[in-house]
């Protein structure tokens, strides 16, 4: 019998883990920018999203349901999806937008590592506040290229004072004035008011890996950490050659790893 349980072992550890999240989707009223209350579209009564992680050859099963009032998805920016075109997400390109009061649960079978993130693909809902990160680390029996001691993730996103269709209404009204009178995007730092957010830690010989990812819309950010050097190893879930750099412009829905 003993073969046949290091079989089921080996096994095990080449499947991987399975991870259940569920997601009831509906408006909350936000102050994110530290100015302007407004309807949001949050998870669990809460906004920010909660950041998913997991490791290469888990399956991540996340349930959809829909308490909007308009149909919504959900896709995962960045995983190839091979075979697996119906869980891509694009509303009415590779699935039905989830009706209201409805329930979907995609399965992703994670054969990449790298910084990714999710998001609504439906009605423009990942402006209004539908959209996270989805880290996925390198199992523990392949490892990482590149050696570190501690990971970070660092969102960005623009904010901006109205809801998205406000803002699409005003931009194609052909009897009002270009540009809209809308305002201008704050930038959000892991969900939060830049000039809020809190400051980062970093102990004096520990090696760090920061995860990088724009979840805006339409404006890039630039990622800067004064008197520190940082070495690009991922640009959007591939391992790259090691590059020196002092700041990183991020384009939306762009990501990146660094070191420092």
């Amino acid at each position: 019998m003993k073969p046949l349980l290091f079989l089921a072992l080996a096994l095990t550890t080449v499947l991987g883990a399975e991870i259940y999240v569920e997601w009831n989707v509906g408006y909350v009223s936000v102050n994110r920018d530290g100015y302007n209350m407004r309807r949001a579209i949050g998870v669990n009564g809460t906004l920010p999203i909660p950041a998913v992680e997991a490791v290469k050859g888990d399956t991540v099963y996340l349930t959809v349901n829909n308490g909007l009032d308009v149909s919504t998805s959900i896709h995962a920016h960045g995983l190839f999806q091979n075979g697996t075109a119906h869980m891509d997400g694009p509303a009415m390109i590779a699935q039905c937008g989830i009706p209201p009061g409805r329930s979907f649960t995609y399965e992703y079978t994670l054969t990449q590592t790298g910084t990714y993130w999710l998001h609504a693909h439906d009605h423009h809902q990942n402006s209004d506040g539908l959209r996270t990160a989805f880290v996925i680390y390198d199992s523990d029996s392949e490892g990482s290229p590149y050696a570190y001691d501690e990971a970070m993730l660092l969102t960005f996103e623009d904010w901006f004072r109205e809801e998205f269709a406000e803002r699409a209404a005003q931009t194609l009204d052909p009897n009002a004035n270009f540009p809209p009178p809308h305002g201008h995007a704050f930038g959000l730092i892991n969900g939060i008011d830049g000039n809020q957010s809190m400051a980062l830690h970093f102990e004096p010989g520990r090696r760090y890996r920061i995860h990088l990812a724009n979840m805006g819309v339409l404006n890039w950010f630039k990622f800067q950490l004064p008197g520190h050097r940082m070495q690009v190893i991922e640009v959007d879930g591939v391992y790259t050659q090691p590059l020196d750099v002092d700041i990183i412009d991020i384009a939306p829905a762009q990501r990146y790893s660094v070191l420092v």
